[in-house]
């Protein structure tokens, strides 16, 4: 059975540093790139970076750019997000999700939103202090 598990998520203050991961399990067709989202309470749930399974290409939302890093280690069909120098408005749950490669191309913008994938794992909060 396909999954996505999330981890790595908790309460830090501001200025520190998480690191959460997503490993994937049980898919019989490839991926064509992995997201993470975040929503937190009363929001939308919002994209926050995105890598291309092929050829590794990354682009972030404009909230986290310099400060969050995704990477990817195909070998261990796991994801991560490297979040750095965290804000209290950085909390929120956060959740990754896997765009099949049969669904085709889409844009760096496209990815950024929840519609351009078909499947999401449970999230993983963070919540950070002032």
């Amino acid at each position: 059975q396909a999954a996505l598990v999330a981890s790595g998520g908790g309460s830090v203050q501001a200025g520190g540093s998480l690191r959460l991961s997503c490993r994937a399990s049980g898919f019989t067709y490839g991926s064509y790139s992995m997201g993470w989202f975040r929503q937190a309470p009363g929001t939308e749930r919002e994209g926050v970076a995105v890598i291309y399974t092929e050829p590794g290409s990354t682009y972030y939302a404009d909230a986290v750019k310099g400060r969050f890093t995704i990477t990817q280690d195909n070998a261990k069909n796991t994801v991560y997000l490297q979040m750095n120098i965290l804000k209290p408005e950085d909390t929120a749950m956060y959740y990754c999700a896997r765009r099949a490669a049969h669904m085709g191309w889409a844009s760096p913008n496209a990815l950024l939103r929840s519609a351009a994938y078909n499947f999401w794992g449970q999230g993983t909060q963070v919540t950070v202090s002032s």
